[in-house]
């Protein structure tokens, strides 16, 4: 028999609702054909990766040196620590070395690596609601629990429910910002203000929590907002990231941790999490992909489609009258169910498909009464969506 926690998780009916979607939306549209279904699941972007990136790409593939493809240290290639080393003291403010890196299979793995470093068995982790699905999963596999914590009617921090939260077997907070599935960015008064709450309550309890910043989404930031950075408010902080979302390689799995070197125990939990890349199977980072990374990691993006297409799908939803929140990045629209449908977001997501239109139900996000829409799609399916979410809002 399965294990019984594994059993639990499978029986949810809101466990892997997104994979399920992506699944059944490749069904429809081979039954309706692609231009009749409006697929808007999964963030899974549309835009190829930069050139830099592919040309990246074919020349470390013409690369004949020996070993080229075998082992390198646990935590990565030299070459490509030194450049996310860089990546990171750009982004952060607070100059970091190659020793305070560790390379990554995507985010996934990076925010798995960090965990199993930081976690003894019943601590809690806690992460503004909505949040990513995975986060519940991640954490509980290594012996944590989730704590959401309710944030304001806009989505950004409650500074007060955070306090409200925090206990002493706090561990950490997630901060996920532009954030999955609201695309709020987190101001930098909102993190300052966590910064003083977390270092009071670990003046007073003696256990400093750690900052989580997920940070896929950093580069793609609308009207020229910024996120702010962790790193020089607070001292133990950790950066967890990937290049699925910037540079359009979800796929090719690669990211990286990168610690802040003013945090407690900085040598220890970059070991810690170099020890957990063995431990839980990684291995390492996929060679190919540290390499090319470690040439095109600063290529020219430009995020001006994801943009456009964030006004387009609003349009949408105005024409069918369906409130929403003001993304701020990222590629997601965070839409309320209409009020006829008394918040149930399960019942209102199955309702669409009747439409051929899939979404995410926000109940997959901690965050009932609301569902996502992906905009990372054509151009063409978000214009054709328009009557069948007109339809779908105007009929039950």
């Amino acid at each position: 028999m399965i294990s019984k926690k594994i059993r639990s998780i499978l029986e949810d009916p809101s466990n892997g609702v997104i994979r399920k979607m992506f699944e059944e939306g490749a069904a429809l549209k081979k039954k309706f054909g692609a231009d009749n279904v409006f697929d808007f699941s999964i963030g899974n972007p549309d835009l190829e990766p930069p050139e830099e990136v592919v040309f990246a790409m074919n020349e470390v593939v013409a690369d004949k040196t020996p070993l080229s493809h075998g082992y390198m240290p646990n935590a990565g290639y030299n070459e490509a620590r030194e450049a996310m080393a860089k990546k990171t003291s750009l982004e952060q403010g607070v100059e970091i070395s190659a020793e305070h890196v560790v390379m990554s299979v995507g985010a996934a793995g990076a925010m798995n690596c960090v965990f199993k470093s930081l976690l003894d068995e019943g601590d809690e982790v806690l992460v503004p609601s909505p949040y990513f699905a995975e986060y519940v999963h991640y954490v509980r596999n290594h012996g944590g629990v989730l704590h959401p914590v309710k944030t304001n009617s806009d989505f950004s921090l409650n500074i007060e429910e955070i306090k409200n939260a925090l206990s002493k077997k706090t561990a950490a907070i997630i901060i996920n910002s532009p954030n999955n599935p609201t695309g709020k960015i987190y101001s930098e008064n909102d993190i300052q203000a966590l910064s003083d709450a977390l270092k009071e309550h670990g003046n007073k309890n003696g256990r400093m929590p750690y900052i989580i910043c997920d940070e896929p989404y950093r580069a793609i930031a609308y009207n020229n907002k910024k996120v702010a950075a962790v790193f020089p408010v607070y001292e133990n902080s950790v950066v967890v990231t990937s290049f699925a979302k910037n540079l359009s390689v979800p796929g090719e799995r690669i990211g990286y941790i990168a610690v802040n070197p003013r945090s407690e125990d900085c040598n220890f939990l970059v070991s810690a999490c170099i020890l957990a890349t063995r431990i839980l199977g990684f291995v390492n980072a996929p060679a190919f992909f540290q390499k090319v990374i470690a040439k095109s990691w600063n290529a020219h993006c430009d995020y001006s489609l994801y943009e456009k297409r964030a006004s387009e799908i609003k349009e949408v939803m105005d024409y069918a009258g369906l409130e929403y929140a003001e993304p701020e990045g990222a590629f997601y629209l965070f839409v309320k169910v209409p009020d006829a449908w008394n918040g149930d977001d399960m019942a209102f997501t199955e309702h669409l498909k009747k439409y051929n239109v899939l979404c995410a139900p926000g109940v997959g996000f901690g965050e009932k009464g609301w569902f996502r829409v992906s905009y990372c799609v054509s151009e063409k399916t978000i214009l054709n969506s328009r009557k069948a979410f007109y339809d779908a809002v105007h009929s039950k």
